[in-house]
């Protein structure tokens, strides 16, 4: 029952029913998978156990816990093609700035972002952090982009609940005007930061949002502040256009496209 030819044949069976739109009589079965009707007689009881499959007027169909598995490896292949696609996009992000590009998803409820994915520059002088680490959302640029790719009535529990602390001398704590920053980012697609989280350390960031508009996390140009002085604008423009060119690859179309 546990050898890999039985591991063979429950994998035959699941997808001879789901290619069959009537159910499928254990007779049919065996014919079509050239097995003994007591081998699969014994596998099927199995997987009707588990809810697999269903037993019906003589014959057998695909259960309830087949079509939530078929579900969760659709999902499963969505986030690994967005996955790919997002990577790409970093790299070329990389390449046209030349400075570390992060990727980062936000968890409003804990006040933080998580990065989870990197590319570094190859400037011997770079930005560097590692996959995991989490910063506050007030006084980064995925941070920022993020609470403003949110509901507003989000953002604003986020805000009452915010207690800010200053990460360095230039880390912006008056709740107020955080909020005109927020709404400023929502309305030109890109937020961008000045030693808020660290001294030294710049943001650009902008969403990456999927085909239902969802903000699916910050796309982020982290660079020394001693080389965004130049570059600031540019920076900007292209962050704006990878997000979005990203955005687009994972069926996103702005409102007026």
């Amino acid at each position: 029952m546990n050898s890999p030819q039985s591991v063979t044949r429950v994998i035959h069976i699941l997808e001879t029913l789901c290619a069959s739109n009537e159910p499928v009589s254990l007779a049919q079965l065996s014919r079509s998978l050239k097995a003994p009707k007591s081998s699969l007689a014994a596998l099927l009881r199995g997987l009707a156990q588990a809810d697999f499959v269903a037993h019906t007027d003589g014959a057998w169909r695909l259960g309830p816990r087949a079509f939530g598995l078929g579900s969760a490896l659709l999902q499963a292949r969505r986030r690994l093609q967005s996955s790919d696609l997002i990577r790409a996009g970093m790299r070329r992000l990389a390449d046209r700035s030349g400075e570390t590009v992060l990727f980062a998803v936000a968890d409003i409820d804990a006040d933080e972002l998580t990065y989870v994915d990197v590319i570094e520059s190859r400037n011997a002088v770079r930005f560097a952090v590692s996959v995991g680490d989490r910063r506050p959302l007030y006084c980064t640029a995925g941070g920022r982009a993020l609470l403003a790719a949110a509901p507003p009535a989000q953002v604003r529990a986020y805000l009452r609940r915010l207690r800010p602390r200053s990460l360095t001398r230039s880390t912006e704590t008056d709740k107020r005007l955080l909020a005109r920053i927020i709404e400023q980012v929502r309305a030109v697609g890109v937020a961008q930061t000045i030693d808020q989280a660290a001294d030294g350390a710049s943001g650009t960031a902008a969403v990456v949002r999927d085909a239902s508009g969802t903000a699916l996390g910050a796309l982020i140009v982290a660079a020394p502040t001693s080389r965004l002085q130049s570059t600031r604008d540019e920076l900007a423009r292209l962050v704006r256009e990878e997000a979005a060119a990203v955005s687009a690859t994972l069926g996103y179309r702005a409102v007026g496209e």
